[in-house]
């Protein structure tokens, strides 16, 4: 009765408190629903919003040359020079798409606490790099988090290949990690022939599930390369002697084995 007379009255009739819950539910997840929808349905690229410093406002990279000719100059060989942006967006891009808008930086006369540095803050790498952050969070990985590696320290974000080494370069893959691992640079009377491939054949180097970041755990690492199955005598040749039941020891490079995996200065078979 009192639902008719508020019909009359132009009110609305009244509703139990579990059901306007239940309406206010619904009509948020339809919103949801509807974002979703328009963002995927009118983005078919990846977009990441550049990195924001409060209080300052995009000017674009020609501003930075006035400082920094020799990086601008250099940058149109870089890996990252390839980001790009259409229309009035392309201002964001170049140098502010890393290291943030860049007025205060410029009005200051380049004070140090006004621009986003990445080389200390990784998660402006991890904006674009997602996979690299997951790889990070690995139960073993480079010490990032602490601040004793960096992500410049391998990759070189300015100028040419992002990755340092390998292609047309002069110095290797190998070179970026010997700047820390100087004791497996050798030079070794036996070489490990895995070494010339690059340490990346055997090490995953921002993270892995595996010790010392390896690519595959126990002997599964070696037998990548080493593997020579007899199948008349059901046996696991290598070197041509069985390993069968040595396999079942531990690792290759353990139990006074092949030691040396990086190379050896007396045995060809790497075990000193």
């Amino acid at each position: 009765m009192n639902s008719l007379l508020n019909l009359k009255r132009g009110k609305a009739p009244s509703q139990p408190a579990s059901f306007r819950g239940r309406w206010m539910s619904l009509l948020a997840l339809a919103c949801l629903l509807t974002l979703i929808v328009i963002s995927c349905s009118t983005v078919d690229r990846l977009v990441v919003a550049p990195p924001q410093i409060p209080g300052a406002k995009f000017i674009g990279s020609k501003n930075c040359e006035e400082c920094h000719s020799e990086i601008t100059r250099d940058f149109k060989t870089a890996t990252h020079a390839r980001l790009q942006a259409k229309g009035p967006n392309a201002a964001d891009m170049g140098c502010e798409s890393c290291h943030g808008p860049g007025s205060l930086h410029s009005d200051s006369g380049g004070g140090r606490q006004t621009i986003i540095n990445p080389a200390k803050s990784p998660n402006v790498c991890f904006e674009c790099h997602l996979d690299k952050r997951g790889q990070f969070n690995l139960p073993h990985h480079h010490p990032l988090e602490t601040g004793k590696v960096t992500c410049v320290d391998c990759h070189n974000p300015h100028r040419g290949p992002v990755v340092i080494g390998g292609g047309t370069s002069l110095a290797t893959e190998n070179e970026t990690c010997f700047k820390c691992h100087t004791m497996q640079r050798g030079p070794f009377v036996f070489e490990h022939e895995a070494t010339r491939e690059g340490c990346t054949t055997c090490h995953e180097p921002h993270g892995s599930v595996n010790a010392k970041m390896l690519m595959a755990r126990d002997a599964h690492l070696c037998l990548k390369c080493h593997f020579q199955p007899q199948v008349a005598s059901n046996t696991l040749g290598i070197g041509g002697r069985s390993h069968t039941s040595r396999l079942r020891g531990g690792t290759c490079w353990t139990a006074g084995c092949h030691e040396a995996v990086h190379g050896s200065q007396i045995g060809s078979s790497l075990r000193y």
